[in-house]
């Protein structure tokens, strides 16, 4: 349940702002989840070249598959590397689904046959492709299993990948591969990858980098023995086949990890002197720029404790301290550590002054200065141009709702905004910052993707998705409004609304609120939102008020206003929502006795406590892949909140939907799909029990064979079609 599960969040932004004219169609969910009147074009999967003026990309003309290269002034294709017309293997077309280049962009790591095994990790068959011989070979023999994570060392000589749980590397034109671990283990012995628990709360799964130069291999061991098992029933067979896996939640065993380093001169491997138990975390590994010297990320269990220590590999049993950060509740994980080319210093962001800024420092662990600094916070550090000693990043100085992109020089002076429209931006940057891509969208535009140079200045218009403009008129769509509502505790919380076409304010009308609530996640964002949004634009065509409240606990308003539901999750939450309920059901316009609230995952368990604690003021609720207790779900995401249930078991059952049943009053669906491996749908089925005893009517569905995300085929148009019916008859 990390902050960039946007598929959890159900999409986590919205809005338009365009007005109801020329309306010939109305919104279905047919329209909706199984049509394309609403497809936003992108410019997806762009690679930069070595150059730093052309870009790669993986391009699909029906069956057939191209890595094309592009130039960025132009934007126009100026060559095809490779298609998968041409080449083969056993006489068959060789159909990639992913690819990467080796550091001279002579040779190419092709992914085919990809296998699915948790959110991010997978397993594939690699073929390593020599573009001037054009010659494709297998990266090792097929018949011994599916590879994962494979990647070119920084010299191009070698590649190394995962396979049944152990590393190897395999140099290149080489017969034989190397196995660098031979305990690798299902539900017990990880190298080189990550458990399940380390992929979805820290967003990795690749557990292991090469040195700078390429002569080590720093990887990660989760001995996950001791971690209890969880199983999921697959349906579909006479007798349900069994899926286990291990999952640490709240307050049980996690797994033991090490940091070990394979020197491939010497062909053995040695283990760092951490000092970490089963108790602590290692979130993250990273080189410097000089070989030898590793990076490693140490977080206690608590995460209230973050240190960054400097191995030299060469001597495995000392480090030292480059930077240590305690925090009265918990220090956040980020991929913002960087070191410079001339390894003098290091970046990072942190919240140790109230909001996220970035910091440097030299590799003495000194503090040379604070490079960004006011009341507002840095959301993205995307990296320095050591020549020319600018940081690039971006923050939400304008306001919580927008995204904007900054340069700053390394001493913190001569500050510039590149990003010229209001609204949500996101950049992608050529190798050397001589462009970038932007993707922008507002209150009043989806998804408008630019050319500009690094300086900001912009070239060309790449998308604009007219169709999309042209449809929103057509469909009807209505301005969406942002707005202020107050909470007890005297903050105004920032909200937005659409209103229906015809909205009359001497009418009353009925209200759904959808929320997610998640510790710094925001649903009120200045952006274009997804299906998701015109499924609440429908509902605003059939008279419905719809509604989202950012309450405290959500980003980018400071750590103070993120974190002051530590060790107490949903109680301030819950309550400020309920306040946004009552304040919109004192409005003239809003029928107080009908009002609804929607979410998803974390959004699920506030709609279920909103539901119960709130149970005057909320007729009716919809909960999807809700968590309904805390005790259900994983250790690392929900200590970091709320430390142990053994050290805050009030903390876990007090703001628990479960223990509050018996104050449900209106109308609770409940709906979840039955492999979610993330949110178990235990949650749900204990919540039905809980319901039952207390002799309480309620409606469940279940999606047999779906993860967290309830998708495939027709399941979200079912969903939503089955969501819509149940807000029409109860709301």
């Amino acid at each position: 349940m990390r902050k960039a599960l946007s598929l959890l969040a159900l999409g986590l932004s919205i809005l338009t702002g365009f007005t109801a004219l020329a309306q010939d169609k109305k919104l279905t969910n047919e329209a909706i989840w199984a049509g394309g009147d609403f497809y936003a074009k992108s410019i997806y999967g762009v690679r930069s070249m070595n150059n730093g003026t052309e870009y790669s990309r993986m391009d699909r003309e029906g069956k057939d598959v191209f890595i094309n290269v592009y130039n960025y002034e132009s934007g126009k294709k100026v060559r095809t590397i490779l298609s998968s017309q041409d080449i083969q293997w056993n006489n068959e077309p060789v159909f990639f689904d992913g690819y990467s280049f080796n550091s001279n962009e002579k040779m190419i790591l092709l992914t085919t046959e990809k296998e699915k095994i948790y959110r991010h990790s997978s397993k594939s068959n690699y073929f390593i492709y020599e573009i001037a011989s054009k010659k494709l070979s297998p990266l090792t023999d097929f018949e011994k299993g599916k590879q994962g994570l494979a990647s070119f060392s920084p010299d191009g000589k070698n590649v190394a990948f995962v396979r049944g749980n152990n590393l190897f590397y395999k140099a290149i034109g080489a017969e034989t591969e190397t196995q660098i671990t031979n305990d690798g283990e299902w539900n017990k012995i990880i190298n080189g990858g990550a458990d399940w628990v380390y992929e979805e709360e820290f967003g990795f799964h690749k557990g292991y980098q090469w040195s700078p130069k390429g002569g080590e291999i720093a990887f990660y061991r989760f001995d996950e023995s001791d971690v209890p098992m969880f199983s999921m029933a697959m349906y579909g067979s006479l007798y349900p086949e069994q899926y286990t896996f291990k999952y640490p939640k709240a307050g049980e065993k996690n797994s033991t990890v090490e940091i070990r380093v394979f020197n491939l001169k010497k062909n053995a491997t040695s283990v760092l002197n951490t000092g970490t138990t089963a108790n602590d975390y290692i979130p993250r590994i990273k080189w410097t720029r000089t070989e030898g010297e590793l990076c490693v990320t140490l977080l206690n269990r608590h995460q209230n404790d973050l240190r960054h220590v400097l191995f030299n590999t060469a001597n495995p049993d000392k480090f030292k301290t480059l930077y240590q950060e305690t925090n009265d509740t918990y220090v956040e994980v980020n991929d913002d550590l960087y070191f410079t080319e001339d390894g003098k210093y290091f970046f990072l962001s942190s919240e140790k002054d109230g909001y996220n800024h970035i910091y440097r420092y030299t590799m003495n662990g000194k503090l040379a200065n604070q490079v960004t600094k006011g009341k507002w916070d840095v959301t993205s550090f995307i990296g320095t141009d050591d020549n020319k000693e600018m940081v690039y990043f971006m923050s939400a100085e304008s306001h919580p709702t927008q995204r904007d992109l900054y340069t700053v020089d390394f001493n913190g002076k001569k500050k510039k905004k590149l990003s010229k429209h209001q609204g949500q931006n996101r950049v992608e940057f050529s190798n050397g910052f001589k462009y970038f891509i932007n993707y922008h969208s507002s209150l009043n535009t989806p998804t408008r993707v630019t050319l500009h140079k690094g300086n900001g200045k912009e070239i060309k218009v790449l998308e604009a998705n007219e169709a999309v403009l042209a449809n929103i008129k057509k469909y009807g769509l209505v301005k969406s409004e942002f707005l202020t509502i107050p909470n007890e505790a005297g903050d105004q919380m920032n909200a937005w609304m659409i209103k229906p076409a015809d909205f009359d304010a001497s009418k009353a009308y009925p209200v759904l609120m959808y929320v997610y609530n998640g510790p710094g996640i925001n649903t009120v964002n200045d952006a274009w939102g997804g299906a998701n949004y015109l499924w609440f634009q429908m509902l605003a065509q059939q008279g419905y008020i719809v509604v989202s409240v950012d309450a405290r606990g959500t980003g980018y308003r400071g750590a103070k206003y993120k974190k002051c539901t530590y060790k107490q999750l949903g109680k301030y939450e819950t309550e400020d929502q309920i306040a946004a309920a009552k304040w919109l059901g004192s409005q003239s316009y809003v029928d107080a006795k009908r009002i609804g609230i929607f979410g998803w995952s974390y959004g699920g368990y506030m709609s279920s406590l909103c539901i119960t604690k709130g149970a005057d003021v909320f007729s009716t609720a919809i909960a999807v892949a809700p968590v309904t207790t805390w005790r259900f779900y994983d250790s690392i995401y929900t200590e970091r909140y709320m430390q142990t249930p053994q050290e805050n078991a009030a903390g876990y059952d007090d703001n628990s939907p479960i223990n509050h049943v018996d104050k449900l009053k209106g109308k609770y669906l409940i709906v979840h799909g039955t492999a979610d491996d993330n949110v178990h749908h235990q949650n749900t089925l204990e919540m039905v029990d809980a319901l039952v005893n207390k002799n309480k009517d309620f409606d469940m569905f279940l999606y047999p064979n779906k993860n967290h995300g309830i998708y495939g085929g027709y399941t979200r148009l079912h969903l939503f079609r089955k969501m819509t019916n149940f807000l029409q008859q109860n709301l």
